[in-house]
């Protein structure tokens, strides 16, 4: 199939075909394998080639004129070399600043509604209209407005994503399975209502601050500002603010639990599915601080529990004790509190023996009991074992009661806690809550939020219950992690430098690398993307090295040669990262910062009039990086509307001295506008020229500076552009934002200087194949390697009209009679043009553009990988999402979303395999004779480790040629460097197909442990 502007084949006739068949036969395979291509024309055509690309990818671009202005300004300019460690201090202090202010407001919170409750004496009869945030605004069909739903005046607000809130006021969610009218609720929204001034006020003193709430042990929960919460498609709000972890977290010290099952001949039907459902919510309790340890041996058949076997609970008791003991003494654990949970529907003994030889006189394992069914038989036993271990003995009778009973476990660990009146600050770990009503309604058009939450728990400080400890809920509020990378000065880190933060885990706060959500356009939540290691994306780092520094809050330097990917993945950059780390004092959280060597470890300082800048900023074609902070416009509500360019005219000019703005980063913006500015003119001059582009092949130029300055002009109107989402907010990897620098800039950055990068943008879908080419070169201010690049200027083009300027020098021969040995027009060769990653950009068959040239030649690619020209570098993805076949019922769950589904059949197989762990019959098993439903293959995703190769061309070797030893034929090629690029031409011999050598894939291997 002929592509766009490639050549068509001249059609042979008869006696020409049987010429050549003759030719074949005469001299045999020896002279058929023997097909040369010609170096020399090769080199002629690729020099012409890139002569002609370049001198367009120049022209259209301006980047001779931008390259001579910075020049002007060599001698006036100050180089320094960024101290990474003294920059890692700084950006940790101003984390450690803006997180204080976090847990002031929460302490306030704390304050308020411990003062409240002292004060409120409980009523019983009390009645109380109060704001549920489930019926408010909702009315009868008399139009009246339904109990607890008065009105509540709710208005779009820009600090929260424009969605309607009421900033005066919070409201009540209270979940679908409890009573909102019950006494215990109502006094306890009653006297938290005094909250809602210290809400109010909290907000008016840090107005970066987003969502504030109380959750409270009774299971509701007060949110502020109020909103309105919707029910899901069943009426059903599940939301239960005491399974949270910034709940779990604050209310309770980290634990070691061990969960024994009774899975004896009695736990049949109900109580069997009781017991599932309280492992599961047991399991819901538990977070990253928290180990969970297993008692039985692994047993087979982890698709069902069936209750056959005898109880041995003396023999799981024993077990359980010997490994909390184990893990006690080795450090293994959380080092603080331990817990046996007993789950059975009887005892028949009290087991004090083993209690007296393990836990007393210091009964520093606190066992819990859970009594399954309805029967009391068993209840004494239960009851005393869990007393005499400082634990809390609870009978579940029903499914409804699993979610209730269990929490009071979570009350009994808070007390040591509560008597001392440990008011701990907690910090979570990065977190989606999609069942929060603020996160539901800017999925669809924002996609899910990253946050962290700092929570305090709240105590009752009444003189009667003082001594027993009662908690009486958690206060908290989120901090989203967008939120704390606009504290990091992008400009400073350099072009591919990076911030990124961990917890005391290891588990990945922010970093770039992290991908919380798969399948691109449906946001869909990875099950483990809130416990992403560090050493999963700094996977180079074998030995863990920065990652124990981090852990152990050490302040330091590392460095290491890192492979980082770019372009959805399929390109690699290779360079050697010097990375510096701190900790972030009052808080788990530690903060690393990556410099790259050589230009990346460079900064700058220009110096120009403000008055200069200005008058250079108000060109129409000049645009900021929304992301990055050069004024904190969050601080005022009179500036949240702004831009960032305005909010800096502003600031310039004197008339918003409330505005608060990074004076260093503007006075180089200042500085990139004005030497940038003449190229608007010169842009300008091309368009307007008729002579000049008369195609209309280039259609966008466009440059980017090292403080996220762009300029864009267009030589067609926006409605011709072949690529409508170019530089456009939705294309975010060629756009400056708050993790990296745009493709194109940093692609160009590691480009000799003075070349120009060319390359296809990847299609997301499987069939839309690129239609445009993009070239950008970098301009450095110093002609040395390790001087800083300041700027970086493009083109992007027509493939047709790129491709078209290729099959013309490729019909371009040297010989003085006009007739040239060998044409890409011919049958025997096949032409390409590669990129130094391997993919192709041109190629007589137009559907192989974009492909990896060793999927279509991987004879060619195979010896070239073999000679030095290229080299294969093995990447690892930690995060990966891989296909795999799993069983599923035909009676499946209808009402369940398929998100939801998978979350849930995930839970379910994690629950039967504990059960399977923990259970403590070492009987023999053996097959119930239930009958099973009818089972069917589905295709799910999976999270797994996958290894995949990239390719980079070795820079040292600009052209050579080479014979390819196949079944019963010779393949010759030749490839040639393209000048001043990043492209090769490939000429092959296509006579001689090379079958018996396989095709080289990028495809992704799930690596098996």
């Amino acid at each position: 199939m002929a592509g766009p502007g490639s050549p068509r084949r001249a059609s042979r006739g008869a006696s020409a075909l049987l010429a050549a068949a003759l030719l074949y036969a005469a001299l045999g395979d020896v002279v058929r394998s023997e097909q040369q291509i010609p170096l020399s024309v090769v080199k002629l055509w690729a020099s012409a080639f890139g002569g002609e690309i370049k001198s367009i990818a120049a022209k259209y671009s301006g980047s001779q004129l931008l390259q001579k202005k910075y020049k002007e300004y060599e001698k006036d300019v100050a180089i320094e070399e960024i101290d990474g460690l003294q920059l890692v201090k700084k950006l940790a202090k101003n984390m450690e600043e803006m997180f204080h202010k976090k847990s002031e407001a929460v302490r306030r919170l704390v304050e308020a509604a411990e003062e409240a409750h002292l004060k409120h004496e409980f009523d019983a009869d009390l009645q109380y209209e109060y704001f549920n945030a489930v019926l408010i605004n909702e009315r009868d069909k008399d139009g009246n407005f339904l109990e607890l739903g008065k009105e509540f005046i709710l208005a779009p607000n820009d600090h929260f994503n424009n969605l309607p809130v009421n900033i005066s006021l919070s409201d009540v969610q209270v979940p679908t399975n409890m009573y909102n009218k019950d006494p215990a609720i109502v006094n306890g929204v009653y006297w938290s209502e005094s909250l809602n001034k210290v809400f109010v006020d909290n907000f008016d003193r840090d107005p970066s601050l987003i969502w504030q709430y109380f959750g409270s042990a009774k299971g509701f929960f007060r949110q502020y500002p109020g909103i309105k919460w919707e029910p899901d498609e069943n009426g059903v709000i599940a939301f239960d603010c005491r399974n949270r972890k910034w709940y779990i977290q604050a209310a309770t010290s980290p634990k070691d639990v061990v969960i024994l099952v009774d899975v004896s001949g009695s736990m049949k039907g109900l109580r069997l599915t009781i017991a599932k459902q309280t492992v599961s919510s047991i399991l819901d309790t538990l977070g990253d601080d928290d180990f969970f340890n297993i008692i039985a041996h692994f047993r087979e058949h982890l698709d069902k529990l069936f209750a056959k076997g005898i109880g041995m609970l003396d023999i799981a008791l024993n077990e359980a004790f010997n490994i909390l003991s184990d893990f006690n003494h080795t450090g293994q654990g959380s080092i603080c509190i331990q817990a046996i949970m007993l789950i059975t529907d009887g005892a028949v003994d009290t087991y004090d023996t083993i209690f007296a030889k393990y836990n007393w006189p210091d009964r520093k394992v606190r066992i819990f009991t859970y009594l399954i069914g309805r029967e009391a038989a068993f209840a004494d036993n239960l009851k005393w074992m869990a007393c005499a271990n400082k634990g809390f003995f609870t009978q579940i009778s029903t499914l409804a009661d699993v979610q209730e009973n269990v929490m009071e476990y979570l009350h009994v660990l808070s007390r040591p806690k509560v008597i001392d009146q440990e008011h701990d600050v907690v910090w979570t770990e990065a977190y989606i809550d999609s069942t929060l009503p603020q996160a539901q309604k800017l999925a669809d058009d924002q996609g899910l939020v990253l946050m962290t939450t700092v929570a305090m728990p709240v105590f009752s400080k009444q003189n009667e219950t003082r001594s027993k400890g009662i908690l009486l809920g958690v206060v908290g509020t989120d901090v989203p992690v967008k939120e704390l990378l606009k504290t990091i000065p992008k400009y400073k880190l350099g072009i591919h430098g990076y911030a990124f933060a961990i917890t005391n885990n290891g588990y990945i706060l922010t970093h770039p690398e992290l991908r919380p959500l798969y399948e691109e356009g449906k946001k869909r939540r990875k099950p483990n993307y809130s416990s992403v290691d560090l050493s999963e994306v700094e996977w180079e780092d074998r030995d863990d090295v920065l990652r124990n520094a981090m852990v152990n809050r050490k302040t330091g330097k590392f460095s290491m040669e890192v492979k980082k990917t770019v372009d959805k993945g399929k390109r690699v950059l290779v360079m050697t990262n010097d990375y510096y780390y701190t900790d972030i004092k009052g808080t788990p959280f530690s903060l690393g910062v990556a410099l790259s060597r050589g230009h990346g470890k460079y900064f700058f300082r220009g110096n120009v009039t403000i008055e200069e800048g200005l008058h250079d900023l108000e060109h129409p074609d000049v645009s900021l990086a929304d992301e990055w902070s050069y004024c904190n416009t969050d601080l005022h509500p009179e500036h949240r509307h702004l831009s960032q360019l305005e909010a800096i005219k502003l600031y310039l000019k004197g008339k918003e001295p409330l505005l608060q703005c990074d004076k260093e980063l503007i006075q180089e913006v200042l500085f990139d506008a004005v030497v940038s500015a003449p190229i608007e003119a010169y842009w300008t001059s091309l368009a307007l020229n008729k002579s000049e582009n008369s195609d209309k092949g280039v259609e966008v130029a466009f440059l980017g500076t090292r403080t996220g300055l762009s300029r864009i002009n267009l030589f067609v109107g926006a409605e011709q552009l072949t690529n409508q989402d170019f530089l456009k907010a939705g294309d975010k990897e060629n756009i400056f934002n708050a993790d990296h620098f745009p493709l194109w800039y940093r692609r160009a950055a590691e480009q000799i200087p003075g070349s120009f990068v060319y390359s296809i943008p990847f299609s997301t879908g499987t069939v839309n194949k690129s239609n445009v080419v993009t070239a950008s070169t970098s301009i450095q201010l110093l002609d040395e390697r390790k001087s800083p690049v300041v700027a970086a200027v493009g083109i992007q083009m027509k493939l047709e009209f790129f491709q078209r300027k290729f099959w013309t020098a490729s019909r371009q021969c040297a010989s003085l009679d006009g007739k040239c040995s060998i044409s890409c027009d011919d049958e025997t060769v096949n032409c390409y043009l590669i990129d130094n990653n391997g993919f192709i950009l041109v190629s007589e068959d137009y559907t192989q553009t974009g492909d990896f040239f060793g999927e279509v030649e991987g004879a060619v690619m195979n010896k070239l990988l073999t000679m030095g020209s290229f080299k294969r570098i093995t990447l690892y993805d930690y995060q990966a999402m891989c296909r795999a076949n799993k069983e599923s019922s035909d009676g499946a769950y209808g009402l369940l979303d398929p998100y939801n589904a998978f979350l849930a059949a995930v839970k379910w197989i994690m629950t039967e395999l504990v059960l399977f762990l923990v259970e403590f019959n070492l009987c023999s098993w053996w097959h119930s004779d239930i009958t099973a439903k009818a089972q069917k293959l589905k295709q799910t995703l999976e999270p797994c480790d996958t290894e995949y190769p990239a390719f980079v061309s070795e820079r040292t070797i600009k052209e050579t040629s080479g014979n390819i030893a196949c079944e019963d034929c010779s393949k010759s090629f030749v490839i040639q460097q393209i000048p001043s690029s990043n492209l090769f031409m490939v000429v092959v011999d296509s006579s001689c197909l090379c079958e018996s050598i396989a095709p080289i894939t990028m495809a992704p291997i799930e690596i098996r442990y």
